[in-house]
């Protein structure tokens, strides 16, 4: 082997993905152990997971407002953070119609609270960001017996999804996909994970023995693409305030926000989608489409 082959093969990772072959480490082992953590609790119970949903809620909400209202956390985090708690016992106590409602109070409280800053729309809107899929995960899980799979068809969905549109689009390239907004996200990306989102329902019906696999293949792809979207929107809010990741609480991966950007969209949209097929039965709803 020659000798400088070595040094090569870094250089070249780093040219095609972007990222050293220390960050991939760190940001692997980060996210490996929040993905563990994550299927402990779902698996666990619905209360359990609901506390790691809050907790995860609360950090957002404080990144938030470290956003939207500068670095010291002020009344208006508190009660941002006050109300998603609140949704969250509701939603656990099998009231997940008054969580909706606690997170919408809660939006117009801290509207209130920070009236006249010139970001009061946005303070409020951040508290519907953070509660809503705390409500909407949380009711999923809560349906049982099918709650577990429901909440994993989600999780393991976006994950895929987040994957794949970085592999082939950091391998393809091509096309810049909304470059204003988010300029290493391209057309090759977005369609790699739609792909590999509707790939991972059919397997996950397949394999698991729940769903059908027509619907969660055809599901896969709309969770993909809506996963996307949020975050091109997460993206979107940062770029408006000139901030490269909402904090730095994650090793490897920058905020909360920035990794639960795509499950805040996708659980808000699977939780509409089971409303609209049965709302008595939301789990089985979503895995099975009737």
């Amino acid at each position: 082997m020659p000798a400088d082959e070595p040094d090569d093969q870094p250089e070249t990772f780093s040219k095609r993905f972007g990222i050293s072959s220390g960050e991939l480490r760190e940001r692997a082992v980060s996210g490996l152990v929040i993905a563990l953590l994550a299927l402990v609790m779902v698996y666990w119970s619905p209360k359990a997971f609901a506390v790691l949903t809050f907790l995860v809620a609360a950090a957002m909400s404080w990144e938030w407002g470290r956003i939207v209202r500068g670095p010291t956390p002020d009344i208006g985090t508190l009660v941002h953070i006050l109300a998603v708690l609140i949704a969250a016992v509701l939603t656990a106590s099998g009231m997940a119609g008054l969580g909706v409602a606690a997170a919408i109070i809660g939006a117009i409280a801290v509207s209130a609270l920070v009236f006249g800053s010139g970001r009061s729309q946005l303070s409020g809107a951040g508290v519907l960001y953070t509660a809503l899929p705390v409500i909407a995960l949380g009711w999923l899980r809560g349906d049982e017996p099918l709650g577990f799979d429901a909440v994993l068809f989600v999780l393991l969905t976006v994950a895929v999804t987040d994957i794949a549109a970085y592999l082939s689009g950091r391998s393809i390239g091509g096309p810049k996909l909304w470059p204003q907004v988010s300029p290493n996200k391209t057309w090759s990306g977005l369609i790699g994970a739609v792909v590999a989102a509707a790939i991972v329902g059919a397997l996950f019906a397949t394999i698991s023995g729940t769903g059908a696999a027509h619907w969660l293949a055809s599901l896969g792809f709309i969770m993909g693409l809506v996963a996307q979207g949020g975050d091109l929107a997460e993206s979107a809010l940062k770029r408006h305030f000139n901030l490269k990741d909402a904090s730095d609480l994650i090793p490897g991966h920058g905020g909360f926000m920035d990794r639960m950007d795509g499950i805040v969209t996708a659980s808000i949209a699977a939780a509409l989608i089971a409303f609209a097929i049965d709302a008595y039965a939301p789990a089985r709803a979503l895995l099975y489409g009737s």
